[in-house]
């Protein structure tokens, strides 16, 4: 396989795994319930998309850089949701 049909299969499963990701993350931006959120796997995801971003980096491969940075941005906003509100949760609970 040439490097451009790699890295074509590259975006495409990036794609397909990042964009499966992002109905749950706006749910949870949009009604801001992280109720249902494990706080230590969402610690764990958090660090392994950070890992996986600077490994794509590293390698200087697009398909991991691009879709990493998206996830890992969607994945920090959700982790700090659930540190406010999933305090608040608690306090009022």
């Amino acid at each position: 396989m040439t490097p451009h049909i790699i890295d074509w299969l590259g975006f495409a499963a990036a794609g397909l795994t990042t964009f499966a990701f992002v109905p749950q993350a706006l749910l949870s931006l949009r009604t801001r319930d992280v109720s249902g959120v494990s706080l230590g796997m969402y610690c764990a995801f958090t660090g392994g998309v950070s890992l996986w971003l600077f490994y794509g980096l590293l390698l200087e491969s697009w398909p991991l850089i691009v879709s990493n940075a998206v996830t890992l941005g969607l994945a920090v906003s959700i982790l700090a949701m659930k540190l406010v509100y999933g305090r608040r949760t608690q306090r009022t609970g």
